[in-house]
């Protein structure tokens, strides 16, 4: 078999929404968390927080509710609710897992790209087993800046040894689309029922729109 992708020197993940079926699960986590602390939880807060990084999303918490716990206490929680979801709630999004196996079989590296903790990442590892197939994970804490800042998909390029234009990307939510074209990357759009609301844009701003990563197996 191959992909019906040419060029392809590295493809790189967005995770959460794109690679992993797990978007649905942080309005659920912000809802239980805001709400057992009698806060009512305004359905916008999901759309501003798009793209931000876990610690940068946490902050933005912290300033616009009247949270008593720290900062730190704040992290550690809502940590703990999500890695209990990732490790044994979340799915791969359609084809993913076959993607991959072929990426690997045709020795195309593969890296995993998100604005998401390590520690998270781990726990969705320790579940899906990913990175039997990702050979590299940055996230945006690490690279200084979030998306759709080009920053961490830059820093992606250099440490897989792949130029940026001939790295594919897979996003699902407009900040990472607009990171990796302003990499110099190519960028496929991901269905996602969270940002279905926005798919007209995201099928504009990028290079093409999948479904399902089956599309792409031939």
């Amino acid at each position: 078999m191959a992909i019906r992708i040419k060029n392809a020197g590295a493809i790189l993940f967005d995770m959460d929404g794109s690679l992993v079926d797990s978007m649905w699960m942080w309005g659920e986590i912000d809802r239980e968390f805001l709400e057992s602390r009698n806060i009512e939880y305004d359905l916008s807060f999901q759309e501003k927080i798009e793209g931000l990084s876990y610690m940068e999303t946490l902050k933005y918490m912290k300033e616009v509710f009247p949270i008593k716990e720290s900062l730190e206490e704040t992290a550690v929680i809502i940590n703990d609710m999500a890695r209990d979801k990732y490790e044994f709630e979340v799915k791969y999004k359609p084809g993913a897992a076959d993607f991959l196996k072929e990426c690997k079989a045709l020795s195309i590296p593969c890296g995993i790209v998100t604005s998401n903790n390590r520690d998270l990442i781990e726990a969705c590892d320790r579940n899906l087993h990913f990175t039997d197939f990702i050979s590299l994970i940055i996230t945006a804490d690490e690279a200084g800046k979030s998306k759709p800042e080009p920053d961490c998909y830059l820093m992606a390029s250099e440490r897989i040894g792949v130029p940026p234009e001939k790295c594919i990307v897979f996003e699902d939510i407009i900040p990472g689309i607009m990171a990796g074209k302003s990499a110099g990357m190519r960028v496929y759009a991901v269905k996602d029922d969270y940002s279905k609301d926005i798919e007209d844009e995201k099928r504009r701003l990028s290079d093409g729109f999948i479904s399902d990563y089956h599309e792409l197996i031939e």
